[in-house]
């Protein structure tokens, strides 16, 4: 639905960005081609962080159950080995479209706007504090987006890291604490 942050993604994603970073890898006649087209790979993943998904595993079971991830993957739902093989081996070329997608949503109105009311009438404003002041500080801020990409793809291939064993460990710990009759006995 136009307006919505997820056509945005996938227009900006076919149309606005510099893909070609991704081409040595997908069009690779000596081993044959990538299992997933990388454009949806990369989407798949700015949508997950966007939802604060920052693992593989909960990236592909949102590709399983989530309509929005089914929609934006075209409904394509690689295991998660194959987006943590993704994150691993495209991190240098993620990292600046992260950023530039972000730039990007935010000239569109996707981000951050707020309301403000005036006699209790509430009108939209794009006039941001956040985001008005010099040339200088916009630089410095898209600095900032940067180095927060460099955090979040460095976060999720550390949350790939873990062995699937930890994972069910954490999990069941988890759900035994979380367990009614572990309440009960309070």
């Amino acid at each position: 639905m136009r307006g919505t942050f997820e056509y945005a993604l996938c227009y900006i994603g076919e149309n606005k960005l510099d893909l070609s970073g991704f081409d040595a890898w997908y069009n690779n006649d000596k081993t044959g081609a990538a299992a997933y087209p990388p454009s949806v790979m990369l989407k798949i993943i700015l949508l997950g962080y966007a939802h604060g998904f920052i693992s593989s595993r909960r990236i592909a079971k949102a590709c399983e159950r989530n309509i929005l991830f089914m929609s934006v993957s075209g409904n394509i739902q690689p295991h998660y080995t194959s987006i943590a093989g993704f994150v691993a081996k495209m991190h240098e070329q993620i990292e600046p479209l992260f950023t530039q997608v972000l730039m990007i949503c935010d000239e569109e109105g996707l981000i951050g706007r707020n309301m403000f009311a005036i006699d209790g009438c509430k009108l939209k404003s794009n006039a941001s504090k956040e985001w008005s002041g010099t040339f200088d500080e916009l630089v410095r801020k898209k600095a900032k987006l940067e180095r927060a990409s460099k955090r979040i793809i460095a976060r999720h291939q550390s949350h790939d890291s873990l062995s699937k064993e930890l994972i069910t460990h954490d999990l069941r710990q988890k759900g035994k604490l979380g367990s009614p009759s572990s309440i009960k006995g309070r």
